[in-house]
Formats: structure tokens, C-alpha cells, sequence
């Protein structure tokens, strides 16, 4: 995978990346490679599922590793941003922590690059402004906190 484009990740979030990177490379992938030469040493490679098993979770780890290593080398650091926001026509008020690229919605964690965080970041607290959603419509918002 060749990418140019930067990410943008957490402090926390590419500490984790690199624990699990050291873990795959110094743990996993030694495992892996018992794993292969013990199936090995059971004779006739053509008909050893053990073998086979072995070599696809080597190629899982590595691609796995490969990931990782490509995300680590396009990495911004940027601080997450906890918001308050009001969606004005539903009068529904929602926290989320803008973290860069490690989003998860069902944790509150949401992309730098979604409407709503790009929205967030060119306004102030006490503002209302529209963001379209990536399904085209259009929705009022209130911010009403934004803290580091």
C-alpha cells in the first residue's frame, strides 16, 4: 500500500499503534514462525493444514504489520477536541471527542474529516451553522462546548 496522504492520529492513539506493532513483530511473528517449522517437520507440506494454516496467519500478521508501519509513517499528531453540540430541529444534545482518524461513532469518537468536525473547527461556542451530511442533508447545529 503506497499513501502519501498524511493521517491524523492521537498522541494516544499512535502509542497504541506502536505497542501492537512491537507486539506483532516481537511476539506474534516468533510465534508464527514455530508454528511453520514445526508443521514443517511433519513431512509432505502439500496435504498439511497445519502448514497452510500457519502460512496464512504469517501473511494476516505481516499485512497487519505492513498497515501499521505505512499508518505510523503518515502520522500527524493532532489534540483531540471535545465538543457539545445541539442538532437545533430534533433539539437532541450530543458530546463527541474529535480524534483524527480513529473514529468510532458508537464511542463518541468522530473523524477530523467528518461535516460535523470540519464544521466544529471554523466556529466558536455559541455558534449555530449548517453541515451536510455525507448523505446530502442538511443539518443545523449548535456548538456549545469545545475544550481541548
Amino acid at each position: 500500500m503506497v499513501n502519501n496522504k498524511n493521517v491524523e492520529i492521537t498522541k494516544q492513539h499512535k502509542e497504541e499503534l506502536e505497542a501492537k506493532l512491537d507486539y506483532l513483530k516481537n511476539v506474534k511473528r516468533p510465534e508464527i514462525l514455530t508454528k511453520i517449522s514445526e508443521a514443517r517437520s511433519q513431512g509432505d507440506l502439500s496435504e498439511n493444514a497445519d502448514y497452510s494454516s500457519a502460512r496464512e496467519e504469517q501473511a494476516r500478521n505481516d499485512a497487519e504489520i505492513l498497515q501499521i508501519e505505512e499508518t505510523l509513517k503518515h502520522a500527524v499528531i493532532i489534540e483531540a477536541i471535545s465538543i457539545t453540540v445541539l442538532y437545533v430541529k430534533d433539539k437532541v444534545t450530543e458530546s463527541y471527542k474529535i480524534s483524527g482518524s480513529e473514529s468510532n461513532p458508537f464511542e463518541g469518537k468522530i473523524s477530523s474529516e467528518s461535516p460535523l468536525a470540519k464544521g466544529v473547527l471554523s466556529h466558536n461556542v455559541g455558534d449555530k451553522f449548517f453541515i451536510t451530511t455525507e448523505t446530502g442533508e442538511d443539518i443545523e447545529v449548535k456548538l456549545l462546548e469545545k475544550t481541548n
